[in-house]
């Protein structure tokens, strides 16, 4: 199995400054630029056996697109989605910053401000995974279109991490594109942020793109 992990384009949330998690900002007209050549460049270089998509307006967006250029309709499913960042989503990050400090210390089983667990995020991620190897043919090749955190939560769940692995990063990028390969027991990372497809941009609106 080929699993592309595509995360959305620019949002309005990110020039603003914003606290997205769960608040629905739609793509900005570079996001839709960033989404269109992302399509283009999978289209060439993939086939394409079902995309599913978190709702969210700049990831459904993204999603529709590609189900545009590629002919395959979506799956949406709620448990795809951005972290749950309770009440701070939709404020500025200064703002969030006073009204709702972090605490000291926290751990995996924290709910603070009504937000997702770490523990909450990483089980939706278990779930996802564990539904497109089972539901799936071992020879698709899948598309997800989801956001950064929720990204990097699927990615510890492929390489089989510890929740406690929440300070791994890898970059995740406007329309950056993750391969993963599944063989039986055995997974591959094949392509981490993947993003020659923005190369035709601008150079301001490259400068731009996360």
């Amino acid at each position: 199995m080929k699993i592309l992990v595509i995360r959305h384009g620019q949002s309005e949330g990110d020039i603003t400054n914003v606290i997205e998690g769960r608040y629905d900002a739609p793509l900005t007209e570079l996001g839709i630029k960033q989404a269109n050549l992302m399509a283009d460049w999978v289209a060439q270089k993939y086939t394409i056996d079902k995309i599913f998509s978190s709702p969210l307006k700049r990831a459904s967006k993204v999603a529709e697109i590609l189900s545009q250029r590629i002919n395959i309709d979506i799956v949406y499913d709620n448990d795809i989605m951005e972290w749950n960042t309770g009440l701070i989503s939709g404020l500025k990050k200064e703002e969030a910053r006073v009204k709702y400090p972090a605490p000291e210390i926290s751990y995996p089983h924290t709910n603070l401000y009504e937000q997702e667990s770490g523990i909450q995020l990483r089980m939706r991620a278990e779930t996802i995974l564990s539904k497109l190897i089972n539901e799936n043919p071992p020879d698709s090749t899948i598309a997800i279109v989801s956001h950064g955190l929720f990204i990097w939560n699927l990615g510890y769940s492929f390489l089989r991490l510890p929740v406690t692995s929440n300070l791994v990063r890898f970059p995740i990028g406007d329309t950056g594109i993750h391969e993963w390969h599944i063989d039986g027991e055995n997974r591959t990372v094949v392509h981490v942020n993947q993003r020659r497809h923005l190369e035709s941009l601008s150079a301001t609106d490259f400068a731009n793109s996360r």
